[in-house]
C-alpha cells in the first residue's frame, strides 16, 4: 500500500513546543501526554530511557521541564527523523534519539543503567484474528509485531537501576498480564491510575508506576477526562 508523505509542524498541545508529524502515518496520542504527566522526576534522577518513543512527544515534554538526560528509542527511520527534527526545532540538547529496536538496547548500554524507564508500547497482541493495519508503520505502532510486552519487561529488568522506576501506559484488559510480568521481573507495582472518559463506563487506559526491588504496596486511583478537558498539564499533580 503506497501512502504519500505529508509532513507538518504542529503545536504539541499546550506545552509551548512544536512537533513534526506525518498526517498520513503517525501522530502523537493522548497516551503519550498522560504518560509524560504521570512521570515524577526527583533531583537524584540523572537519566531516563523512553522505549517506543514515536516522534518523541514524551521526551520533548519532559526534556523541556526537567534537567535530565533523556534517551528515546524508535524503530522506524522516518518517524525517528521526525523526532530528531522536533528536538532541534525546540533547541533541546538533553535528548538523544536511537533508531533501533528496543530489544537490541543491551548492545548500547550496560545493565543497571537508568533511573527511569518509560514506555507507550503497541497495545495489541498478534493473533489469527487480529485486524492488522495495511500501512506497516501504523501496524507496528498498534500491534506487537516488532516488540511484545514480555520483551519490554526483559529490557526494563536489565537496564533499570535498583530502586529505579518504570512507567507504563497500556490497555486495562491486559492489566493481569502486566502485573504478572512485573512480579516475574522484580518490579513491584506502586501506583495504578485508571483513565475514564465517563466514570460510569469501563476504563479506557491504565497507567502504572513500578519500582525495581521495592517494598510491596499499591495505590489505586482514577482520573476522568473528556472533550471538556482543556489541558493535561499537572493532571496528576495531587497524586504525586
Amino acid at each position: 500500500m503506497l501512502v504519500m508523505k505529508m509532513e507538518v509542524k504542529n503545536d504539541l498541545y499546550d506545552y509551548g513546543l512544536k512537533i513534526y508529524q506525518d498526517n498520513k502515518l503517525f501522530k502523537f496520542s493522548l497516551d503519550s501526554l498522560l504518560l509524560a504527566e504521570f512521570v515524577s522526576i526527583e533531583k537524584s534522577d540523572k537519566n531516563l530511557l523512553d522505549i517506543c518513543s514515536g516522534n518523541a512527544p514524551l521526551p520533548l515534554i519532559i526534556g523541556k521541564n526537567y534537567d535530565i538526560k533523556i534517551t528515546g528509542v524508535e524503530i522506524d527511520k522516518e518517524i525517528y527523523d521526525l523526532a530528531e527534527k522536533s528536538i532541534k526545532e525546540n533547541n533541546l540538547t538533553n535528548i538523544n534519539m536511537l533508531n533501533c529496536n528496543a530489544k537490541d538496547l543491551k548492545n548500547y548500554f550496560p545493565g543497571n543503567n537508568f533511573n527511569i524507564i518509560t514506555c507507550n508500547p503497541p497495545f495489541f497482541k498478534v493473533t489469527e484474528t487480529s485486524l492488522i493495519n495495511e500501512e506497516p508503520k501504523k501496524a507496528i505502532a498498534r500491534h506487537e509485531l516488532t516488540i511484545t510486552i514480555k520483551d519490554i519487561f526483559d529490557i526494563v529488568k536489565y537496564l533499570l537501576k535498583d530502586k529505579g522506576t518504570f512507567y507504563l501506559v497500556h490497555r486495562p484488559e491486559r492489566l493481569e498480564e502486566i502485573i504478572s510480568l512485573a512480579n516475574m521481573n522484580n518490579l513491584h507495582v506502586k501506583e495504578v491510575v485508571f483513565i475514564y472518559s465517563n466514570i460510569k463506563e469501563e476504563a479506557i487506559m491504565v497507567l502504572l508506576k513500578m519500582k525495581k526491588n521495592a517494598r510491596i504496596g499499591v495505590k489505586i486511583k482514577s482520573v476522568v477526562i473528556n472533550r471538556d478537558t482543556k489541558t493535561y498539564q499537572n493532571i496528576f499533580k495531587e497524586d504525586k
